[in-house]
């Protein structure tokens, strides 16, 4: 049995991510984004996850493709799952963390657009 007393932190030009559960099988993290700030519109191509809003706010912004993305306001207990495919985008109207559990496959992703220049990348 292993024991880890600290999450793993991952600096985000958002906020950061605190990494609590990394298995073969399945990742758990809490993400804290700052009042104003986004995460990239993206998707993941295997990558499932399903989201909480543990405090605050944040817009969701979804859809299949480009032209169908519709926004979202989403409050304190809120739940949503991204299936692989859907585009999406969280942005934060107040300070927000959020509960995120998800399959293992942390570098799956497809950044379309962000305000940090990470498009194309996988980067943090």
């Amino acid at each position: 049995m292993t024991v880890n007393l600290r999450a793993r932190v991952v600096d985000k030009p958002w906020g950061h991510e605190e990494v609590f559960a990394e298995t073969p099988n399945y990742v758990g993290k809490i993400l804290f984004i700052r009042k104003g700030e986004a995460l990239s519109l993206q998707y993941h191509e295997v990558k499932e996850e399903t989201l909480r809003v543990l405090d605050g706010e944040l817009e969701l912004v979804v859809g299949r493709d480009p032209q169908s993305l519709k926004s979202h306001l989403l409050e304190r207990g809120a739940v949503f799952h991204v299936t692989p495919g859907t585009l999406h985008r969280m942005i934060a109207v107040s300070d927000c963390s959020l509960l995120e559990v998800s399959t293992n496959h942390l570098d799956d992703v497809v950044r379309l657009e962000d305000r940090y220049g990470r498009q194309g990348t996988s980067a943090p």
